[in-house]
């Protein structure tokens, strides 16, 4: 029994596109994409995670495949308490049978409401933890990111992910400004989708524009100009079609989403104290998150706001990482919600 743990304690990101799952100690151990199979008839859960993004596109009609969660918060509540059941299964496989229910810190976006909020604390207690501490996103992501959040100095985190971009500005183990958009990766998608259907009249799915972006996607013109054969459904003949598309039309799909997510840099920027921008200007705005992998993005923000921009690490795990090394601080956050963008429910 020596090697088993009685620790309980996880760190979960549950993001709109992918649950990150952080054991103290061991770091992340279950890494899965939030996506959840159902059967419409029976209303039976068919497949979590990695087997139900198989299925996205090539299911029967008595099978949906759904996102539970969109924007960052809970769209479907029952079917996401299952999903999280899952998951800390998955996480506590190798645990002792003596070990108690888990503490479970658990991000949500900067923005998100009280009910929203409750909503997530509701689900993941239902799931299996024991108590559940909510964390903001952009602060877990800062933590990851290696910022000093702790200390007397300001660190600028931009967090792009599936469903919101988090900006935020951090000092003294708390958020003193932020900026939550619904503006990520997915609508990133959802932009070159419909570009594809206005400009080629052929009909693609999600994954064929997720592949799209992360091969040819660019935020702004690139010097290479990369090409990509893509196949669909020609929305005329509703036959299969195959056309190439260039880096150079895929930037110009995103360009509305690149400029509101410039823009909420920029709004928080406005709003931060003084002597914390200076500390800014002298360390740079930090990106994290799988949307700030795309290219050029902290360049296109680095010339917009005249600031030194830096991609974190591991963009993909900062908020996952920071939500696992925030467990050494659970008692802190017992008494601290870390929500900025509404009054602290300290009163």
């Amino acid at each position: 029994m020596g090697r088993f743990s009685l620790s309980q304690d996880l760190g979960i990101d549950l993001g709109t596109a992918n649950t990150l799952v952080f054991a103290k100690s061991k770091g992340v151990i279950v890494r899965e994409p939030t996506v959840v199979a159902k059967n419409i008839n029976t209303g039976d859960i068919e497949a979590v995670g990695s087997s139900a993004r198989k299925m996205i596109g090539r299911t029967p009609g008595n099978i949906s495949v759904v996102r539970p969660m969109k924007d960052g918060v809970i769209a479907d509540y029952d079917t996401t308490a299952v999903m999280m059941k899952y998951y800390l299964k998955q996480a506590m496989k190798n645990r002792s049978f003596l070990a108690s229910k888990p503490n479970v810190i658990i991000c949500v976006p900067s923005g998100i409401t009280m009910v929203e909020e409750r909503a997530v604390v509701d689900a993941t207690k239902q799931a299996g933890a024991k108590d559940v501490f909510p964390i903001a996103e952009p602060f877990a992501a800062a933590i990851g990111s290696g910022l000093p959040v702790w200390e007397p100095t300001g660190s600028m985190i931009v967090d792009v992910g599936g469903g919101t971009t988090e900006v935020a500005v951090v000092s003294l183990g708390g958020i003193v400004t932020s900026r939550s958009i619904r503006i990520a990766g997915d609508n990133m998608d959802e932009a070159i989708i419909q570009y594809v259907r206005k400009h080629y009249n052929l009909m693609i799915g999600e994954r064929s524009a997720e592949s799209i972006k992360m091969d040819v996607g660019s935020a702004s013109e690139a010097v290479e100009d990369k090409e990509m054969e893509i196949r669909g459904r020609d929305l005329v003949t509703g036959l299969p079609k195959t056309v190439t598309i260039n880096a150079k039309e895929i930037t110009i799909s995103l360009q509305d989403n690149i400029s509101e997510i410039v823009e909420a840099v920029k709004n928080t920027l406005e709003n931060t104290p003084p002597e914390l921008v200076a500390d800014i200007m002298d360390r740079g705005i930090v990106l994290s998150g799988g949307g700030s992998l795309l290219r050029n993005l902290d360049q296109v923000i680095s010339d917009e706001t005249k600031m030194p921009v830096f991609t974190a690490d591991n963009p993909l795990d900062s908020v996952a990482i920071g939500t696992g090394k925030s467990l050494e601080y659970i008692q802190y956050f017992r008494t601290h919600p870390n929500v900025s963008s509404r009054p602290s429910t300290d009163t």
